[in-house]
This record gives C-alpha cells, structure tokens and sequence, in this order.
C-alpha cells in the first residue's frame, strides 16, 4: 500500500510466507517462522518527497542445530541490509556524499536531496566504508604532504602508472617507508623527488629498485641556480632597463662587501665575521664568494604605478626636448587621464624608468625570460631574452646551459651521456650557483639519469598532494589522521 502525503510517502509491504531464507550464520535455508516484526527503511526520495518503506518481515528459526544463530530475520536482496536503515540504493548515495564532501557541506547537500543526517553520521558512514584493496604498483610515487606545516608531515604512496592511490603513511621517517617496501614486494621503479631521506629508505628496503628523479624537480632546482646568477650580475644586464639604484640599500651592500673582505684579507674566519659584524653566517658566505661589490647590487624590483600608461608620452617628450619642465608634462598627461601626483611622477623620472626600453626588470623576470621557450615567446620578450643573454660573458653561458638542459628533459636513452657533457661546460664556466646544481646533479646521479632516459615521473603523485590540500580544507584542518587518510584512499 503506497500512502503519498505533501511531506513524506510511505510504502506499506509485508513479505510471503512459506519462501526459504538464509540464515547468515550458517547459510542454511529456513521457512520456520515463529513471529514477524516491521522494519523502517529509508529509500530515495520521489518527486520531491523522502520515501519510507515499512515493511513487515519474518523472524526464522535457524534449523542447523550447530549454527551459532538461533533465530534470524529475513534480508530482501536490493532493499534491506542487517542493522541498517536505509536501502542500498540510498547508502550508495549516502556514501558517495561522504566520500565527497563529508562532515557539514556533506549534510547540507543532503538536505537538497531530502535526506536528514548529521555531519557526525555522515562520517560515521565514511569510515565504515571498506578501503579497497589494490595491487602493489611496478611503478611507484613517492612524496611528503604536510599535516601541519614545519611541524608534522605524512608521505602518500600511488601507482604513478594509473595514479592509483596505494597507501598514506603518518609520517615521513626512513623507516617507515623502509617497512612498507620490505612489506609489500613486488616494485621494480619507484619515482621520488631530491629528497635524501626517500633515497636512502628506497635503498634500504631493497637495493634492487631503480629510482627515478622527477624532472619537474631537475628543472626548478635549475631554475632556482638561474634565479642566483642572474641576481649576481644584475650590474651587467640592469643597463638594459633602468639603472641600478645607488640609493642606501645599494651604499649599505657595498659597505658590507668592504667590511666582509677586510677581515677574510686579515685571516679572519668565516664564522668570526659572522659574530664580529652580527650578520648570519649564509650571509657572510654570500658576500665572501662574490670578487666585487657590484655583483652584490641588485637591479631595482619596481612595482606598476599609475604612471605606467604614459611612460612612452613621457619618453617621447623627453627626447624631443630634454629640457621640458616636470609641470609641463603633469599637465599633458593630466589631460591624458593620468590620475595620480606629481610627487609620483618626479620619482619615477628620476628612477630612469622614462628612458627605459621597457619597463623596470627585476632578476625573477628576466630568469623566467631565459628559461622560457623561446618558440612560445613573443617578439618583443625574445629580443629582450637576446640583450639579456648578451649582457656579459656569464649571462651568455648561462643561457647556453639553461637551453642545453631543456633538450635533455625530453626522455631518451643518450641523455645520459648528453648529461655528462652538460656537467662538464656548466663546470667550466664562471657560474658558482649552477657548479652547486651540477654536483647535485652528480650524487644523485643515478636518479637522475632514470628521470632523462625512463618515461616515468611524479606528476601524478603532485596532482593528489593538491587534491589532498583541497580535502582538508573542507575539513578545515580538524580532520584526524585516520578520517584524512580515509578520504585520500577512496577519492
């Protein structure tokens, strides 16, 4: 009997009598019925409205006199489940909300579909669903997430083939990544970042596994090299945008540079300048590896102002006549729209970003022109990228080298000797910051050589860091371990 009201409809059954039942103790058939009982089921709402099923079932008398079960009640296959009260068709829908959602956004989207539960239901719902079981991966991903940034960190294991998710660890410890390798045989590659601590478990567990090196890594921690030697020799390619500044952070870099070079030249240690000139001693190593003060000064980093629209008016004026006063030329650009003060347009002539080819550069900017592809630039950007590369000895060999290594991120089976060329140029030139990344390169090398010549990287392990960051923001962060590496699993 279907009874349909405004807020609920409710379905009224009863099962036949005389049809076998199993008994889930012992899988015995049995139509003993010696009392019925109604069950309150939950099912999918129908045009708008919940749906509940009262239904009248049997209690059976179990006729194994050996089953643990005296008395059993009946299961509808597709309707009733054992101490639940929902149908299957409803706790598949639960059970996808939880694993998407959880917690209150969960609730609240299940009120749109008429269903009431709790956010503390709902994660009762996402725990008692069973994590699936899943091969152990020839190719394995490996990488740290953290739980509480600087504090705690966890690792995440995937199939970096299929970006299967295969296991989460609760920390980031030699060991216990070493256990889980010796528990789980069976990976061949296993593909990591430069981190020393997942290299050494990897060979612990079993030496047999080859590790890969992720490129992505090879290129930033090259990035990262470019970034250091473009800032040391702003003074050479700075005279391409604006001068460098010699206002008191450039008198106080020099001033420095003098006083670090004085003590080193009167046998002072690294260590005693640092606590003689109350400076840090990375600091101190810093000025002490540079031959002259200019290489300390850097370009000036300016940011966009409201005079930015107008610089080529300005520019234009300016070289048709060089003695145009400031007023006359606020007044102009005043007319144009310019919205700001003269204060701010005397500063910024002054800077010398008026005469300027292009507006102020700073070394973050002109790397990335040397790293980009110059295939995906525009006009303009690669005659910039050619005066930057021009700009001194240094800055044409870095960009050679920064070009060189690009080739070699395209996996093929000469890289690796390709590699070793490319160590022994970057050596040979002046460039101190990208001799640090080569002799990286050289003890890692085998790594390395596996991410230039094998098509496997830990692209896929990142992309679940990233999913990982969005599932605890929709716990905000509250999310224990067990909840979190829970929802990793089955997402």
């Amino acid at each position: 009997m279907v009874e349909a009201g405004e807020d609920l409809v409710r379905i009224t059954a009863r099962t036949h009598a005389g049809v076998l039942a199993v008994c889930p103790g012992c899988d015995k058939t049995s139509d003993w019925e010696p009392s019925r009982y109604v069950r309150h089921v939950a099912d999918e709402a129908v045009g708008g409205r919940p749906v509940m099923i009262d239904l009248s079932v049997r209690r059976l008398y179990c006729e194994n006199p050996d089953c643990s079960k005296q008395t059993f009640a009946e299961q509808i296959a597709g309707l009733t489940v054992r101490y639940q009260r929902r149908t299957p068709a409803l706790q598949n829908v639960v059970e996808a909300v939880a694993r998407a959602l959880a917690g209150t956004a969960g609730a609240r989207l299940l009120l749109h579909l008429h269903q009431v539960l709790s956010w503390a239901t709902l994660l009762v719902c996402l725990l008692r669903i069973p994590l699936p079981e899943r091969p152990v991966p020839r190719v394995l991903g490996i990488d740290e997430f953290a739980l509480r940034r600087g504090k705690r960190y966890a690792t995440i294991l995937i199939d970096a083939e299929s970006g299967q998710r295969i296991d989460v660890l609760p920390d980031r410890t030699m060991e216990s990544v070493t256990a889980w390798l010796r528990e789980h045989r069976g990976v061949e590659i296993a593909c990591r970042d430069g981190a020393s601590d997942f290299a050494q478990a990897i060979t612990d567990a079993d030496p047999a596994i080859a590790q890969c090196m992720d490129r992505w890594h090879l290129w930033r921690g090259l990035a990262e090299a470019a970034w250091k030697e473009v800032a040391a020799h702003s003074a050479c390619w700075a005279k391409i945008g604006p001068p460098v500044s010699d206002g008191r952070r450039a008198a106080t870099t020099r001033e420095r540079w003098h006083q670090v070079h004085q003590l080193l030249d009167a046998g002072v240690g690294l260590l005693d300048c640092s606590r003689r000139l109350n400076l840090a001693m990375n600091t101190v190593k810093r000025y002490a590896r540079h031959t002259e003060p200019e290489l300390m000064v850097r370009a000036p980093a300016y940011r966009p102002t409201l005079v930015d629209p107008y610089r080529e008016h300005l520019r234009r004026r300016r070289a048709e006549n060089p003695a145009v006063p400031v007023t006359h030329l606020l007044h102009e650009i005043r007319q144009m729209g310019y919205p700001g003060s003269a204060n701010l347009l005397v500063r910024y002539i002054n800077q010398g970003r008026v005469e300027a080819d292009h507006a102020a550069l700073s070394p973050r900017r002109a790397t990335g022109l040397l790293l980009a592809d110059p295939a995906r630039q525009r006009d303009e950007q690669r005659v910039l990228r050619d005066q930057l590369a021009a700009a001194c000895t240094e800055m044409t060999s870095l960009s050679v080298l920064v070009s060189g290594f690009a080739c070699l991120l395209s996996p093929s089976p000469g890289n690796a000797e390709a590699l070793t060329g490319w160590i022994a140029r970057a050596r040979d030139t002046d460039l101190p910051f990208l001799h640090s990344f080569a002799t990286g390169l050289e003890r890692d090398r085998a790594a390395v050589d596996a991410a230039l010549t094998l098509p496997h990287h830990n692209g896929r392990t990142e992309g679940v860091n990233n999913k990982i960051k969005l599932l605890m923001r929709q716990t905000y962060g509250r999310a224990g371990f067990r909840l979190l590496r829970h929802r990793i699993l089955l997402n």
